[in-house]
């Protein structure tokens, strides 16, 4: 695949497909907002609307992902697909267990990724996942977009950490977290997932307790 920008890799995610199975429902705490300014590229609720770019997307950065994204392939390129999808995701939206973003750029609003929060690691604990298309890979969007929602996943209820997971050959999506001040909490052995994958996961973690999200030196987009 081409060489991503350091601060712009796809990570092993699940952001083009919420998992089922997270934590309990929680309805009556609230959620993250719906729109999200994160420097060069706005963060929205993920919409069905959203479903053909998604699809255009992914089928025209095939290669770019398929090497960390073991969800990347002819089904993930089908707009019906993605409408499935995008309906699902506005489901476990309302049920507080995922949060799915569609990362936009530009005054049109191109579609350049999606980023997502997700209750999945237990109490305490959310994971942020991310990919960023080919075309607007090396501009610092995947930075933009995780700084931001770290900043929204400590203001949720419960909070006090939020986790990051990526494969260790996976260097441009591991950047992302370093850049951001999270620390490297361990790596995990485990069977890989994409055909990239070295089988060695590296969790990155950020407690609540840190310092705001980025230091001064990285704090520009």
């Amino acid at each position: 695949m081409p060489a991503p920008a350091p601060d712009d890799g796809p990570r092993r995610g699940p952001d083009n497909g919420p998992q089922a199975g997270a934590d309990e429902p929680r309805p009556t705490e609230p959620g993250p907002p719906e729109q999200v300014p994160a420097g060069p590229v706005l963060l929205r609720r993920i919409q069905i609307e959203d479903s053909y770019a998604i699809a255009a997307a992914v089928s025209a950065s095939m290669e770019h992902l398929k090497p960390w994204m073991p969800w990347v392939g002819a089904d993930a390129a089908d707009p019906r697909s993605q409408v499935a999808r995008a309906a699902e995701a506005d489901e476990l939206w309302e049920s507080g267990t995922d949060y799915i973003y569609s990362v936009l750029a530009g005054e049109d609003q191109d579609l350049a990724g999606q980023i997502g929060l997700h209750r999945r690691n237990g109490e305490g604990g959310v994971e942020i996942g991310y990919w960023i298309t080919a075309a607007h890979a090396g501009r610092g969007f995947g930075t933009a977009a995780t700084r931001a929602m770290t900043a929204v996943a400590m203001a949720l209820p419960g909070v006090s950490r939020v986790e990051i997971h990526c494969d260790e050959a996976n260097a441009a999506s591991a950047a992302i977290p370093r850049k951001l001040g999270y620390r490297l909490d361990r790596i995990e052995m485990r069977e890989p997932e994409a055909p990239g994958e070295s089988g060695r996961l590296m969790v990155w973690v950020r407690d609540r307790d840190r310092a705001a999200v980025g230091s001064p030196a990285g704090d520009a987009w």
